[in-house]
């Protein structure tokens, strides 16, 4: 990342904690199973996903030649947001959803 121009420890720092929690919650996943396991995990790496979206936009950036764009990261300022902002829905809809029904009830 340096060769970015972003210091590893910031890295480190945007990206431990979603990470830990994605360890943590595929813990959890396996240990309790829940509900909708296949939308809390997807709300795990979404999460991960939106804390990893600006170094992404960087990389993106650098390869691209689009790092002199204000309006490119004026979208990605809006982005990051509404991408978090979708990992907390998923885990909200994971947390409210009725287990699914086992075979077809007889009538």
């Amino acid at each position: 990342m340096e060769f970015l121009g972003v210091p590893w420890f910031v890295l480190v720092r945007h990206l431990g904690p979603p990470l830990v929690l994605l360890g943590v919650g595929a813990a959890l996943v396996r240990w309790r199973r829940p509900a909708r396991t296949g939308l809390v995990v997807a709300a795990l790496c979404v999460n991960l996903l939106a804390a990893a979206l600006p170094f992404l936009w960087i990389a993106f950036q650098a390869a691209t030649g689009l790092a002199n764009r204000s309006a490119a990261g004026l979208v990605m300022t809006g982005l990051q947001p509404l991408v978090f902002f979708t990992a907390w829905m998923l885990l909200l809809v994971a947390a409210v959803a009725r287990p699914p029904t086992v075979g077809h009830p007889h009538r």
